[in-house]
């Protein structure tokens, strides 16, 4: 088995893929063994750089669509927040915060199938007085929009869009039936389309199998994604979802190192649930994960920026600047 793990480390070093059959072939092998070998190859491909970025909640609650896992939809009665699309003092406001504390990626994120007309108006006007006033690159995670609309966010000055696949395309209707995942690719291509970044990913313990989780770095493969957050699922109470098992470290480090052999080139990013994690995400910094979100996330409190900070230095990362 110890052969097989090196054979298929030293196929992706030489720029071939691993197919489905290989990737599952991973998720029996010796955890240790499997995170160095995925971290060898987190260091051909990307060496020791490291992408931070942090999100506002810039429009919360009240959502439309019925995804089990989330506090903000309409359909589950949690105790989150909700308000209206923040206007540009506040959004500036933690762009500022966000920047002066070494963080120069900051992604605003909104609920709702998507922005209206008039709130992509609004986003614009935001977006072009953070650009204008900060050094720094702006992510958008505004719902299933259009090319039209990513035109203007991108001539504003947004520079990425977030559009996460949450699951494989075969599990994706069991965790939300309002949109489709072809609804969200058909999203992706308009962003690329418009001349937008993308990021996208998936949440990990909605009850998915490992076949499911492999499936989803494939379709992420196909569509030549580079940013892919890997979240762990946060039960919240009164969703669907608030009785599932939390995963474990060792859970997560092994889906982060077959995200890496099947992704080698891209920024695995430990996102939702890394709070979870009593070592902070140590562990899947050493298994193949090379880029996080940092400080708060949407509906629950993140890990400090200082404090992620202090980590990376001690790992040996060098969080870049975009």
């Amino acid at each position: 088995m110890m052969d097989s793990l090196a054979s298929l480390k030293e196929k992706v070093l030489a720029g071939r893929q691993i197919t489905r059959e290989e990737a599952l072939a991973l998720a029996e092998m010796p955890l240790e063994e499997l995170c160095a070998a995925a971290d060898e190859i987190r260091r051909f491909f990307c060496g020791d750089k490291f992408d931070l970025c942090t999100i506002v909640n810039g429009k919360s609650g009240k959502c439309s669509e019925n995804c089990k896992y989330c506090a903000q939809s309409a359909s589950y009665h949690t105790a989150v927040e909700t308000y209206p699309l923040l206007d540009t003092e506040a959004l500036l406001e933690q762009a500022q915060y966000n920047q002066s504390r070494g963080v120069h990626r900051y992604s605003i994120v909104t609920s709702g199938r998507n922005l209206n007309a008039q709130e992509v108006s609004q986003a614009c006007g935001s977006i072009r007085k953070i650009k204008e006033s900060l050094d720094i690159s702006i992510c958008v995670s505004f719902g299933l929009l259009e090319e039209a609309d990513f035109q203007k966010l991108r001539q504003a000055g947004a520079s990425r869009v977030h559009n996460n696949l949450e699951a494989s395309a075969g599990y994706f209707p069991q965790v939300c039936t309002t949109h489709t995942q072809q609804d969200k690719i058909r999203s992706i291509e308009a962003a690329r389309k418009a001349g937008m970044e993308v990021c996208s990913g998936g949440i990990m313990g909605l009850g998915e199998s490992m076949e499911d989780r492999i499936d989803l770095a494939i379709t992420l493969r196909e569509l030549q994604i580079k940013s892919v957050p890997v979240n762990m699922l946060n039960p919240i109470p009164g969703t669907p979802y608030e009785n599932n098992p939390r995963l474990t470290e060792e859970d997560m480090c092994r889906i982060v190192a077959i995200f890496r052999f099947l992704l080698p080139d891209a920024f695995i990013r430990l996102a939702g649930g890394r709070g979870l994690m009593e070592d902070q995400g140590r562990r899947c910094f050493c298994s193949g994960a090379n880029a996080a979100i940092t400080g708060d996330m949407l509906t629950t409190s993140g890990i400090t920026i200082q404090r992620d900070l202090e980590i990376l230095k001690e790992l040996g990362y060098q969080v870049q600047i975009p």
